[in-house]
């Protein structure tokens, strides 16, 4: 079976980062590029990428409740 030279290799990960991280020089090496990244290839077809997806939501969005309750309170 022979490969189009420009079709990607398929044990190289795909690059889901957008236009604007790249020109502010986020890359999947860096932290926040890599949470970029990885949130990017999460597809909402499947079921488990939906559940990480929420869970990742859960994760950012209690400490900041958390705080804005303990402010107010």
């Amino acid at each position: 079976m022979e490969r189009d030279e420009d079709e990607p290799q398929p044990w190289l990960p795909g690059e889901h980062l957008p236009n604007d991280a790249r020109r502010m020089g986020l890359s999947r090496n860096v932290p926040d590029g890599a949470m970029l990244d990885f949130a990017g290839a999460l597809d909402s077809r499947k079921t488990s990428h939906r559940l990480v997806a929420w869970v990742l939501l859960a994760a950012f969005l209690v400490p900041v409740l958390l705080t804005v309750l303990r402010l107010l309170g």
